[in-house]
């Protein structure tokens, strides 16, 4: 858009809209003061204090009039998604140095205010919150306390209004009223300043002051709790932590100290990065008497660092007090060797589990392609197979073009079909009973016609189950070639069924070598009676 403006304008103009996009500054924000909040109640006086002032070492006020930058207010409603200026011509706003002042605060004055300083060259601000709430009562004690006291029994101490000297304006007015709320030993008081003249209008504010009682008896010296005396701690190899808590007995402001010594040297004096302690954190308060804790680190620990002296210590104006920490290491346990040995262990069962369960068929296949030995050497028998089917069209071409060819072309085996390999002029029931007995299986292809009483693949069912139940060596595959409703099953399928696997012909899906009927069909087939009904 620039551009084209100065394509279009002398060029004066153009330079003039050039400086103008360059002294666009981006204002660095510092978020919102969550230390600064103010809360008031309605209809008295609220002042915000802009925090950018609160380190010297940054902003000072006096530094700031004496220099380019300005000082601004705005205020963000949480109404609009934009923070808006503040309107100091309104007879509630006055801005003295850095405070704002709202005279007297509502409801509709809270919201987030923003404090800005800013030049020509740099900019940075601040949000400050201010909460509006409705008074309860003389001692509502829902304001913010503005000073906190801890008074020992039995003395005296005189409470002043806190922030008074902010309050208070030179030759200006002012009363103080007092409100006592107390609890057990817990007491709070409040100030309430009253018919105060500030900006020519009369104020009035309430601040708070909350003290506890604490007791004043005892010898008051620090004891250390933990390490005791008769302690010992079991320490690693590796990156200890060494534990101090000590009971600091309430001292009316007085600083009390905690520390740590190697070898009877402070970590300062010892100079050695190893060794590290944070400063020590409150535990509990309990009316004044401390207990706090202060850590030791201590890394690359080894066996040489048990040889040394670990102290903590603790002192006050009253006294001081040591104990000594007493180490030793803890016995190693390969935890994360076993842990992780086991959870290999686990890993290969579990996955040697699901690959028997998937794959148990062609494992044992290829176990007995390496192991097997061939059974045509320890026998006398004539045929490897006989089939037996139902004598229709379409079982027969099952028969002799699909499971025929594979059991010889692939498997190699010698098979009988009765219809092509008995001589005319024979009894069909001799010829059967001795084919069946000249052979080491008997397939059975199961199909509605084949359990028909009368039929001759009745009467192979028969003599197959006959010899296998009498001790002979026969074995019986059934292979469903059609499904068969169980009701029309006759009384030699039903117990054949019991005793032995179906394996399923499933079309085209069973039709290529690889799929799991011929496996069914190559496992089946040199499986005895037992071992098969175990197995599968």
């Amino acid at each position: 858009m620039a551009l084209f403006i100065c394509a279009v304008l002398p060029c004066f103009l153009c330079v003039f809209l050039w400086c103008l996009c360059v002294s666009e500054i981006q204002c660095h924000d510092w978020g919102v003061w969550s230390k600064g909040s103010v809360r008031v109640y309605d209809g008295e006086v609220a002042y915000l204090y802009c925090p950018l002032f609160s380190h010297p070492t940054l902003y000072s006020y006096s530094q700031t009039q004496n220099s380019s930058l300005s000082l601004l207010w705005y205020r963000h409603p949480h109404t609009h998604e934009l923070e808006q200026p503040i309107n100091l011509k309104l007879h509630t706003l006055h801005k003295d140095r850095e405070y704002l002042w709202i005279q007297p605060a509502s409801a509709q004055d809270a919201g987030l205010y923003i404090c800005m300083l800013r030049n020509i060259s740099s900019c940075v601000k601040i949000g400050v919150e201010l909460e509006v709430i409705q008074k309860d009562g003389e001692c509502d004690r829902r304001a913010q306390p503005h000073l906190n006291l801890t008074i020992p029994f039995q003395s005296d101490q005189t409470l002043t209004c806190p922030n008074l000297n902010t309050l208070t304006l030179p030759n200006s007015t002012h009363s103080v009223s007092w409100y006592h709320f107390i609890s057990h030993i817990l007491g709070e008081f409040f100030s309430e300043l009253e018919s105060f003249h500030i900006f020519g209008l009369i104020s009035r504010f309430t601040h708070s002051s909350f003290f506890t009682v604490v007791p004043d008896v005892g010898s008051k010296v620090p004891i250390v709790l933990n390490p005791a005396s008769d302690q010992i701690y079991t320490v690693t190899l590796g990156e200890p932590t060494l534990s101090c808590r000590v009971l600091l007995p309430h001292l009316y402001e007085e600083k009390q100290y905690i520390w740590w010594t190697v070898d009877n040297k402070t970590l300062e004096q010892l100079a050695d990065p190893r060794f590290s302690s944070p400063e020590a954190k409150l535990v509990s308060n309990d009316y004044g008497d401390e207990r706090k804790e202060r850590v030791l680190y201590v890394m690359d620990f080894s066996a040489d660092d048990l040889q040394r002296e670990f102290n903590c210590s603790a002192r006050n104006s009253r006294g001081i007090n040591t104990s000594r920490a007493v180490l030793k290491t803890e016995p190693y346990v390969p935890t994360l060797e076993l842990g992780c040995g086991l959870g290999v262990t686990l890993a290969l069962m579990l996955m040697m589990f699901v690959i028997y369960h998937v794959f148990w068929l062609e494992l044992l296949l290829l176990y007995r392609s390496w192991f097997g030995s061939d059974e045509r050497y320890t026998d006398d028998k004539q045929y490897d197979v006989y089939i037996s089917y139902a004598r229709n069209s379409e079982e027969e071409e099952f028969v002799l073009s699909t499971l025929r060819r594979v059991l010889e072309t692939e498997f190699g085996y010698s098979v009988c079909i009765f219809d092509r390999d008995s001589l005319p002029g024979g009894t069909i029931t001799d010829d059967t009973l001795r084919f069946v007995g000249q052979s080491r299986r008997l397939v059975v292809v199961v199909s509605p016609c084949s359990a028909v009483r009368g039929t001759q693949a009745l009467l192979e069912l028969q003599a197959g189950l006959t010899s296998m139940l009498h001790g002979g060596s026969l074995r019986v595959v059934l292979i469903q070639f059609k499904p068969v409703q169980r009701k029309s099953w006759v009384k030699e399928l039903r117990r054949a069924r019991l005793a032995l696997t179906l394996v399923r012909w499933q079309g085209e899906k069973s039709a290529p070598l690889s799929s799991r009927f011929w496996k069914h069909q190559a496992y089946l087939d040199q499986e005895s009676l037992t071992t098969l009904k175990d197995s599968v």
